[in-house]
């Protein structure tokens, strides 16, 4: 019996191993134009006065499928708008499971955060959806169902077009992000950085994953960087410095798709700016780092992917009653009158305000080595420098505004602090309250359990 036991083993470990060995990525690209065809309000910008006048660059929905041969699957998707909310990351998600049976935990959706792109739904809805008039509110709605169609259609594409690839993974960095909260005025950065006096905590790491097919050829660019998409405030369409960085990669390598994720950016702008040449350079010095990236020795990743997805129950502090709320209708802020407004009407509807928000966190394990962890609002870069320090540094992935934005996520450090990042901000995205001071180990800790797991 010993030696059978033996033997079953054996047969069972060079199966395991001949499996192992003949696993392979498969990968599937597409995208599609998302530039909105009507004048419609512009996100990300509460002083704006009138909708979108014209187009400077097209903005993009694209979508990576990723296939480890070995039964599992997950499929990126990236969008040039400021932002979605919980409603529309639900549907969507629930429409690419009927349609091509992706659970929940194999879909994750990244936002690239630009300033010149569309209101999506009711992201942001007291300082656009609720504040505008009926008509843009109509335009909102339909964009927010067209955008959920072509989603649909290209994670479709992107399946329909798997082929069999090489996946390699590196950093590369780009140092163009200043911490906002620790450099102002911002008039003063060109000199603080030609002194090397600018300060703060900053992410400069630029992630990269590429596909290669059977001819060794790029089909596939994935990278990412901890910066907010404000050089630019015009009212015309753009993708800002990552639509830029986007379109010279493409341009780089004819036939392939090169897709921007936001790290965790919440606290980080691109300094100096406002001007449209300063976008193109932003973006041209990201999509160098990129191609550096690439032409330096990349580790391939063995096929091997492990995906989850939790909505974790993230605490608010004190929720306020209705007749606080009801004070707050008759504010001098119509910001914030329109938050009170909105959650009157959540009171009615579900007869209270809630004391946590299912804040979404997706962790995904590519080839044993590189941790990509998805996490939803405004996060500020503590997040990610703890999150390196506290697993694999810098193959430890961090995204931001990914499945749903629903406010800036502030660590123990700028909650304490104040600020907009660490609250005054809610108003705009209508959180009834600041996020309670066990956040930041709420997040990190459950990242910390699915990395382990």
């Amino acid at each position: 019996m010993k030696a059978l036991l033996i033997t079953f083993i054996g047969l069972l470990l060079s199966v395991s191993a001949s499996a192992s060995a003949s696993a392979e990525w498969s990968v599937g690209t597409a995208k599609t134009v998302i530039t909105p065809k009507k004048p419609m309000w512009m996100a990300g910008y509460g002083g704006r006065t009138a909708p979108a006048d014209g187009t400077e660059t097209d903005l993009f929905a694209k979508a990576l499928l990723l296939d480890d041969g070995s039964g599992n699957s997950g499929v990126v998707v990236t969008l040039d708008v400021v932002g979605i909310d919980r409603a529309f990351s639900l549907d969507l998600c629930e429409r690419l499971e009927k349609e091509y049976g992706l659970a929940r935990e194999q879909i994750a959706l990244c936002t690239s955060h630009t300033h010149s792109g569309p209101v999506v739904g009711t992201n942001l809805g007291p300082l656009h959806f609720y504040s505008v008039d009926p008509t843009q509110q109509k335009l909102i709605e339909e964009y927010a169902e067209t955008l959920k169609v072509m989603v649909v259609g290209i994670v479709g594409e992107a399946i329909a077009a798997k082929l069999p690839a090489r996946v390699q993974a590196g950093n590369g960095r780009s140092t163009f992000a200043v911490n906002r909260r620790n450099n102002k005025p911002y008039e003063e950065v060109p000199d603080k950085r030609a002194r090397g006096l600018l300060v703060g905590p900053v992410d400069h790491d630029v992630p990269v994953l590429t596909a290669r097919n059977a001819d060794d050829e790029l089909v596939a660019i994935l990278f990412g960087y901890a910066c907010h998409a404000t050089v630019l405030g015009l009212n015309q369409w753009n993708g800002d410095y990552p639509g830029y960085a986007q379109a010279a990669l493409e341009e780089k390598y004819p036939g392939a798709t090169a897709l921007f994720w936001a790290g965790c950016g919440g606290d980080q702008n691109p300094l100096p700016r406002k001007e449209l040449p300063l976008a193109k350079k932003y973006g041209d010095e990201l999509a160098e780092a990129v191609i550096e990236t690439i032409d330096a020795p990349m580790p391939e990743l063995e096929a091997s992917l492990a995906v989850s997805f939790v909505e974790l129950e993230a605490p608010l502090a004190t929720i306020p009653t209705k007749e606080e709320i009801l004070t707050n209708t008759k504010s001098p802020n119509r910001f914030e009158i329109a938050r009170a407004n909105y959650l009157l009407r959540e009171i009615e509807q579900s007869g209270g305000l809630e004391e946590y928000y299912p804040y979404p966190i997706g962790v995904w394990k590519l080839g044993n080595k590189i941790d990509f962890v998805f996490l939803g609002g405004e996060v500020v870069v503590d997040y990610a420098l703890r999150l390196k320090r506290e697993n694999t540094g810098p193959d430890t992935w961090v995204a931001g505004y990914s499945n749903d934005v629903m406010a800036y996520i502030p660590s123990l450090r700028v909650l304490k602090e104040g600020g907009y990042e660490g609250g005054t901000s809610n108003v705009y995205y209508g959180l009834p309250a600041l996020w309670d001071e066990a956040i930041e180990e709420a997040i990190v800790g459950k990242v910390g359990k699915l990395i382990g797991e």
